[in-house]
């Protein structure tokens, strides 16, 4: 990826996660972050995507991000993902799909960024840059 700045956030509180979403949006860039949760034992690793970026990925990007095996949709079904209540930090608020692992960041109503799971990130920019050249 273009610029690749990686920030731990310790725990989420309102200046850590606005100062990260205000570097992504600076930037125009992906900022790669590792949340660390309060109560949970592992680190949660994702790309945070400004929403124009992704745009221009998905334009170009000819196909969506590839699913999981057979197996893993089997067990995924079986596991459905419990709905979680939008979090808020700040001005900015949290809204994470109950399908595909995407977490929507809005800012007064209005998304800005997303945060997607590395290996699709880097995917879509990929695919995106391919076709572009």
């Amino acid at each position: 990826m273009g610029i690749e700045i990686d920030i731990v956030v310790g725990h989420p509180i309102n200046d850590e996660v606005e100062r990260v979403l205000g570097l992504a949006e600076t930037v125009g860039e992906p900022v790669t972050v590792t949340f660390m949760w309060e109560g949970r034992a592992e680190a949660e690793r994702v790309v945070l995507v400004p929403a124009a970026t992704l745009a221009l990925w998905e334009h170009w990007a000819p196909t969506a991000y590839p699913t999981h095996d057979a197996e893993d949709e089997n067990r995924a079904a079986a596991e459905e993902p419990e709905l979680q209540h939008p979090a808020e930090f700040g001005e900015f608020t949290f809204y994470r799909r109950r399908v595909g692992g995407r977490t929507a960041v809005a800012r007064k109503g209005v998304v800005v960024a997303e945060l997607l799971d590395p290996d699709e990130a880097h995917w879509l920019q990929e695919k995106a840059r391919d076709v572009r050249q």
